[in-house]
This record gives structure tokens, C-alpha cells and sequence, in this order.
């Protein structure tokens, strides 16, 4: 490819201004690798003949193409550095929204469970004062029955027991002490026979 590039550089050998650029190319990278020999390698000085114009066209037009070549080569490289960092910044844009995305559902998602967790532990709270309401109810049904005759006790001094289905955790709220029923009298009649 630099071949034929430089065969399309070489049509303009006959353009002064292009003829002019080549020559002044040439001359001075031919001048900078005489001085750096001199300077680095230790070589004599001695006097430097310029270039010929044909010799200097032709590395002139050589540089020229060599130029272009790395310069398009440089270009390409550039773009597709470009190219491939805007796909990767694309593609990390993509990754933030879809992570921003599962952020806002975890935050949804945690509100929704405290939510229900809160509504778990109002029902279970008012479930329970409800069933220690109703116990206590029945301990109350039941003591009115034991004390109203349904169940009898004749001819024991057994006081009337007191049931308690569940503990309470306040205090009994039933109004006076439990009293013991009166002993059975004896029947006159009982002493004769």
C-alpha cells in the first residue's frame, strides 16, 4: 500500500510548490541524522553536502507517503479506541439504569414487607387482647354457673373452685373475695334416727 501511494505521490514531482516541500523534507531530515551521528555515535564532524534534488525529491515524497500512511493508520486506531470506549460506556450507562431499576423494585419490594409486617403485628396484637377477652369472659360464665347451682356440692365443705383457663397478665378484675358456701345445717329430723 505505501508503493502505491508513493507512485501517487510521485505525479506531482512536476508541481514547483510540491517539488519545493520534498527538497526542504529531505534536506532537513537529512541534516538531523548527520547531527545525531555526530552527537551520539562520536563520529567526526565534517562537512555535510546537501542532498541532490532528485535524491531529496525522492526521500522528500517517501516521507510524504510514509506520513500519510501512518497518519490514516493513527486515525483508525483513534476511532476505534472511540468507538469501542462509547460502546463500553454505553454498555456500563446500561448496567447502572438496569441496577438503579433493581434498586428501586428491592426498595419497593421492602416497603411492601414492612408494610405487611407491621399489618401482621397490629392484627396479631388486637387477636390477642381479643382472645384474653373472650377467656376471661368464659372464666366469668363458668364461675356465675359454678356459684348459680349447675354444679352441686351437698354435703362437702369444699369452697366453690375458682377456674382460671389462662393467666392473666394484670390483675383479676372478678369484684369481692370468693366465699365459701355456708356448712349444711343438720335437719332436726337427722338427730332422731
Amino acid at each position: 500500500m505505501s508503493y502505491s501511494v508513493l507512485t501517487g505521490v510521485c505525479n506531482y514531482y512536476r508541481h514547483p510548490t510540491f517539488r519545493n516541500l520534498c527538497v526542504s523534507l529531505a534536506q532537513r531530515m537529512y541534516k538531523t541524522e548527520i547531527g545525531l551521528r555526530t552527537n551520539l555515535l562520536g563520529e567526526p564532524a565534517k562537512h555535510v553536502r546537501p542532498l541532490s534534488e532528485t535524491k531529496a525529491i525522492d526521500n522528500g515524497a517517501n516521507l510524504l507517503a510514509e506520513g500519510f500512511l501512518f497518519g490514516v493508520a493513527a486515525v483508525l486506531i483513534l476511532g476505534e479506541t472511540w468507538r469501542s470506549s462509547r460502546s463500553q460506556s454505553k454498555r456500563r450507562d446500561n448496567v447502572n439504569d438496569q441496577l438503579e431499576s433493581l434498586q428501586e423494585k428491592l426498595q419497593v419490594l421492602n416497603d411492601r414487607l414492612d408494610a405487611a409486617s407491621q399489618d401482621f403485628e397490629t392484627r396479631w396484637t388486637e387477636e390477642k387482647l381479643r382472645n384474653d377477652e373472650l377467656t376471661r369472659i368464659l372464666e366469668r360464665v363458668v364461675e356465675i354457673g359454678l356459684r348459680g347451682g349447675w354444679a352441686e356440692f351437698e354435703d362437702t365443705p369444699l369452697p366453690l373452685p375458682m377456674i382460671q383457663l389462662a393467666p392473666y397478665p394484670h390483675t383479676r378484675t372478678t369484684p369481692g373475695p370468693v366465699q365459701e358456701p355456708e356448712a349444711p345445717t343438720p335437719s332436726p329430723n337427722a338427730n332422731e334416727s
